[in-house]
């Protein structure tokens, strides 16, 4: 379908408007009139390009705007979705995260500064497993010591362990912090944890992350690592803009 839009573009730019009908242009027709066109002249393909870049650029950030004005209290206030720091603060921070990703391990740290030097900081976490079967083990695993009273202990004790989290590795971490095992794999199960799996996907798609971590704090959205500093810088324009 892109190489066809690209053609139907390339052949407006260079040919203008074209008097026809439905049966001249056909789809082999217009590749044809496409192919010639760039022969003649080759620089209008990286023209053609441009222009379905700006349609998408455009798209996404209309997707963007969506979830921040219209999603605002799916993404902060959805009451499937852990919450850390302090559930009455004024500014919250949104992350969506893997554990099996070095850079949302590394970003571990940056987080907790964070939220020890501000007290007024809501920390909503979204599980996003997007490396592998051992994430979404994790993932659910994570979600499911809810009924234990143990996501907070479980998740920094997943984010700190060496090696990647996969099932025997997860359990055994969970073993570590004192979780009954049997109950939390029976409660891997419940709807409600693939719901928050789910809700995440939908989310970071329509905000345009391809990676982990990816934060959500305020107006402001910062995909990749990135170190406490930058994070307060967020929180504080938030704060200021309101």
């Amino acid at each position: 379908m892109r190489s066809i839009k690209i053609a139907a573009i390339t052949l407006g730019l260079t040919l203008g408007p074209v008097q026809s009908t439905a049966q001249d242009l056909t789809e082999e027709r217009i590749k044809e009139l496409a192919l010639q066109a760039i022969r003649e002249n080759p620089q209008i393909i990286m023209e053609a390009v441009q222009l379905l870049e700006a349609e998408q650029a455009a798209a996404q950030a209309d997707a963007q705007a969506d979830v921040l004005k219209n999603q605002r209290e799916l993404l902060e206030r959805d009451p499937n979705a852990p919450v850390l720091g302090n559930p009455d603060g004024d500014v919250t921070v949104v992350e969506f995260f893997d554990y099996n990703c070095p850079y949302c391990k590394r970003a571990m740290a940056e987080v907790q500064g964070l939220i020890a030097a501000d007290p007024n900081v809501r920390l909503v976490y979204r599980e996003w497993p997007i490396l592998g079967e051992g994430s979404v083990f994790a993932a659910k695993a994570a979600l499911a010591a809810r009924e234990q009273g143990k996501y907070e202990e479980f998740h920094w004790a997943l984010m700190g362990m060496q090696g990647r989290a996969e099932e025997a590795s997860v359990l055994r971490v969970a073993e570590d912090i004192g979780l009954d095992v049997e109950r939390l794999r029976a409660d891997m199960d419940a709807p409600e944890i693939e719901e928050h799996i789910a809700t995440s996907m939908r989310l970071t798609q329509a905000l345009g992350f391809n990676g982990t971590p990816s934060f959500v704090i305020g107006d402001n959205l910062i995909p990749g690592f990135v170190e406490e500093e930058q994070l307060r810088s967020a929180v504080d324009d938030t704060r200021g803009g309101r």
